[in-house]
């Protein structure tokens, strides 16, 4: 998806404006949850999101979504990951 598309995308479903999360390369992040829903669109590198028992890996173009509270592990590749990320 086109960072365009994914922001009119955002305001159009009332989502909150994005911040640009940056993480270091091979990194990870335990298991956690948000008590609000999210959606982020991968600029660069990638993210292995552990969720549900699935892990999924998304990179850049890709959009990723979470459902508020849902339980959740990432990892980042090797060149780490730049994604917008919105909430609601």
């Amino acid at each position: 998806m086109e960072q365009q598309e994914f922001l009119d995308a955002l305001k159009a479903e009332g989502y909150a404006d994005p911040v640009l999360v940056e993480r270091a390369p091979n990194g990870t992040l335990a298991d956690h949850a948000h008590p609000f829903e999210a959606k982020a669109l991968i600029l660069k590198g990638e993210v292995r999101l552990h969720a549900g028992g699935e892990i999924k890996i998304y990179r850049a173009g890709d959009v990723f979504h979470l459902r508020r509270d849902e339980p959740h592990r990432e990892s980042y590749g090797p060149d780490g990951v730049a994604y917008l990320s919105s909430r609601r």
